[in-house]
């Protein structure tokens, strides 16, 4: 028998689950509930690296995104686990954008969430380059990457810019990178896998032109998730597949 305590308490957890979601309201909740219920239908969950294919489908609203994915490291669920160690550890979130950092939950971590945009205004006047690539370089002239799991969402010059720092040494503790676009976006994350791989970074992106900020945002989300999963021992991060 289900007391009110235990029922205030199960709909409780319910809401953390979808709160990132944008659930809000008992009304929300049942759809946001509905809407991965299906993608669980049309996305295998046997594995972490399923976990991020299916937040990917849900983030786009497209099936067959699930096979854009693309997971770097010593097998498929590595970025998953160390990404969730990492929001374990309370380690820097680090967006590219405004837009990446709003759509993060700011539910269940206790990680700091901040942009690189806005930082490096006299290195791209001095140089030309882009606001968000100098602003990527400039954090990581601070240390602010080594560590931290790094989020690109929309500017394909982030993402060659981390590549870059990555190369120069940088260590952050997960990559996830999907800008977007018709310019340099794919390039930008093949040659960010390219890094990441030779440097032993992990890291999610994904292949082709689509991708943006809610993507992003999504994947992000479910490191933190995964991580709270962990939390509950609900998911071994050591060695799971």
């Amino acid at each position: 028998m289900t007391t009110e305590g235990q029922q205030s308490d199960a709909e409780a957890d319910e809401f953390d689950d979808y709160a990132d979601l944008g659930a809000t309201t008992e009304n929300a909740m049942e759809i946001a509930e509905t809407s991965m219920d299906r993608v669980h239908e049309l996305v295998p969950q046997e594995t972490l690296a399923d976990r991020f294919r299916a937040k990917a489908v849900h983030a786009t609203g497209d099936p067959e995104f699930q096979y854009l994915v693309r997971f770097t490291g010593a097998d498929e669920s590595e970025p998953a686990r160390a990404g969730a160690r990492a929001v374990l550890d309370e380690a820097p979130i680090v967006t590219d954008i405004t837009m990446v950092k709003s759509g993060i939950t700011g539910r269940g971590h206790a990680c700091e969430v901040r942009k690189a945009i806005g930082n490096g205004a006299e290195l791209a006047a001095e140089t030309g380059m882009t606001r968000t690539a100098a602003s990527v370089l400039e954090l990581d002239r601070e240390g602010v990457y080594d560590g931290a799991v790094a989020v690109v969402g929309n500017a394909p010059t982030a993402a060659l810019a981390l590549a870059d720092c990555i190369e120069d040494g940088t260590r952050p503790a997960v990559v996830v990178a999907t800008p977007v676009g018709f310019v340099k976006a794919a390039e930008s994350r093949k040659r960010l896998r390219e890094v990441a791989g030779e440097h032993g970074v992990p890291a999610i992106t994904n292949v082709g032109r689509r991708g943006g900020s809610g993507l992003a945002a999504g994947l992000t989300n479910e490191l933190v998730h995964v991580a709270s999963d962990a939390h509950e021992g609900d998911v071994e991060l050591e060695g799971s597949p």
